[in-house]
């Protein structure tokens, strides 16, 4: 379908191809998935394919003919774009166009990037309620009843639907009956904000959570981050991209150093190496700490399958995976893992709600202690 790469959304791009190739193509598609697994990408690329002058002989965009050439640059005079924006200034009412140079260098430099990384680089830090007004409806209702210019299709792009509000019922004629060769990507994280009246209307196609591999790759060949870097910012990632690159800008610490202290200090019992540990690691911020938990988490639930499951690579940076086939070698069964496991979700949990991190680490510390020897640290 794409000429360039799409990751990690095969199933959701098989569902588009299979609508086009069935000669039923929807007139209005929801494509729903959580923020970072590269809903608006796939939008472009299914619109780049639709607008190709020469698709090829496996239903794919060409990306050399001048259709798919402006449909990359986001200048398609048939491709339409409608996204949360707010009034540049007093007097100016909330329209996509007043934003969409922005929103063109935006997604060239973070296709992946989340609304609230958009809305900030719009100037709108402190202003968050980006919205799409009643205004932009109708001037798109009056957009849409004209002839194509170009292309085959006209295609409205609206990322976000969840800022239409109520002033989504202006469209709703237009999305159930829209001029002919009119398609609607509408790209979605959620669906409780959306009117029932527009989902009504719309043939869902649902994003998986982006796996690791996937996420890797896009870091490495979207945002040029090192192999290494990529893969630790992966395996913190919840299968998120935007997640991934916030933990990139974040983690200023070595992490793995950290976690070599902190298991030096519980498997030897050493209660001064973890007063030490405890003392350094509570100092990171409430979001490192987080991710540094989960890190761990990570880790060692590669060390589980290095010592069940032979010959097993963990996709891991070296240093990494080194230390995993370390830990690996100490044999720990699958209930001490796993307990240690639920004990860091739990510390987790308590992070997250603003606990007394030297507490929460100490607690931590000693009940995973307890789990090596396999009892439990009474509450």
């Amino acid at each position: 379908m794409q000429a360039q790469a799409i990751y990690g959304q095969e199933k959701a791009q098989s569902d588009l191809l299979n609508f086009y190739q069935s000669g039923h193509l929807p007139h209005a598609i929801l494509m729903l998935g959580k923020e970072g697994s590269g809903g608006l990408p796939l939008a472009i690329s299914f619109a780049q394919f639709l607008l190709c002058e020469q698709k090829g002989a496996q239903a794919e965009a060409c990306g050399q003919c001048a259709a798919c050439l402006k449909t990359k640059a986001l200048v398609h005079p048939d491709l339409h774009f409608t996204f949360p924006s707010f009034p540049p200034k007093p007097g100016v009412k909330t329209n996509s166009k007043n934003f969409i140079r922005e929103f063109r260098e935006f997604f060239t430099k973070h296709p992946y990037g989340s609304v609230t990384d958009w809305l900030e680089s719009i100037g709108a830090k402190d202003r968050q309620s980006g919205n799409i007004s009643a205004e932009e409806c109708k001037e798109m209702i009056e957009t849409l009843s004209l002839k194509a210019m170009e292309g085959a299709y006209k295609i409205q792009i609206v990322w976000r639907p969840e800022y239409l509000g109520k002033e989504g019922n202006i469209l709703l004629k237009l999305i159930e009956e829209p001029p002919s060769n009119t398609i609607f990507l509408l790209v979605a994280e959620q669906t409780d904000s959306v009117l029932e009246t527009i989902l009504s209307r719309t043939q869902l196609v649902r994003l998986q959570p982006m796996a690791d591999e996937a996420i890797r790759e896009i870091l490495q060949n979207v945002y040029q981050v090192s192999e290494q870097d990529a893969a630790r910012a992966a395996v913190l990632s919840e299968g998120n991209v935007a997640h991934a690159l916030t933990v990139l800008q974040e983690n200023e610490s070595d992490w793995l150093q950290l976690i070599k202290d902190w298991f030096n200090g519980v498997f030897t019992y050493n209660g001064n190496l973890i007063g030490k540990w405890v003392d350094q690691v509570s100092k990171l911020p409430t979001v490192q700490l987080k991710n540094f938990l989960m890190y761990a988490q990570q880790l060692l639930g590669h060390t589980l399958r290095m010592s069940m499951i032979p010959g097993y690579q963990p996709a891991l940076s070296a240093a990494d995976a080194q230390f995993v086939q370390k830990l690996a070698t100490r044999q720990f069964n699958y209930q001490t893992i796993n307990q240690m496991d639920n004990l860091i979700g739990t510390a987790v949990y308590h992070v997250e709600r603003n606990a007394n991190a030297k507490v929460v680490l100490l607690h931590l510390s000693v009940a995973m202690q307890y789990a090596l020897k396999g009892t439990k640290l009474s509450a």
